[in-house]
């Protein structure tokens, strides 16, 4: 399936939802690429996923900001392999440096850098441990097998929407019951 194929099936996906994230992050090794950056020379030129370019263009044109998170050792084939994929210009923000933190620390930066609260962005990433570590922190995060396809931005997607419903009927449930219990405090002083 051709770039121009996979981005009308992307904007079809995205289209069958009415809430959609803010920002879109992305891990690249296993995740936008087929690799691990640290076992390539800056001299290769690269490849993505079939995919990936598809749905990085689709949620471009959708007006949805577009990160990168990745723990890469070598953060200088990374950003030389994002510049020859010509996508550099895509991406509001690129946290790439080694870290221990399961990516809480690039996403820290990531928020601070764009404003985007967590609870507004959509994550993928090839490792669990990530996964775990930026869904505790209130980002929606999807585990890729082989890479971002269309399957994985429509399971993004619902995941996100599901979130955002949740976190709507919490809301409501709250204040439904902080105004049930300030009305039921007043009447509780009155017959006094």
């Amino acid at each position: 399936m051709g770039d121009d194929k996979v981005k009308a099936d992307a904007l079809e996906i995205l289209g069958m939802f009415q809430v959609l994230p803010r920002l879109v992050v992305f891990d690249l090794d296993y995740t936008l690429w087929p690799f691990y950056c640290e076992c390539r020379s800056k001299r290769e030129m690269p490849s993505m996923y079939p995919h990936a370019r598809g749905v990085l263009y689709a949620l471009k044109e959708k007006g949805i900001g577009l990160a990168i998170a990745s723990r890469s050792p070598t953060a200088d084939i990374a950003k030389t392999f994002i510049e020859k994929l010509s996508i550099k210009s895509m991406f509001a923000a690129q946290e790439i440096f080694s870290s221990w933190t399961h990516k809480t620390d690039h996403f820290q930066r990531i928020h601070t850098r764009t404003g985007v609260p967590f609870n507004s962005m959509l994550f993928f990433d090839d490792e669990n441990r990530n996964i775990q570590a930026v869904s505790k922190m209130g980002v929606t995060s999807i585990l890729v097998d082989n890479g971002v396809n269309i399957g994985a931005l429509r399971q993004g997607l619902t995941k996100y929407t599901e979130n955002v419903n949740t976190s709507e009927k919490n809301k409501q449930k709250w204040r439904t019951k902080f105004s049930k219990g300030s009305s039921s405090s007043e009447k509780n002083e009155e017959n006094s």
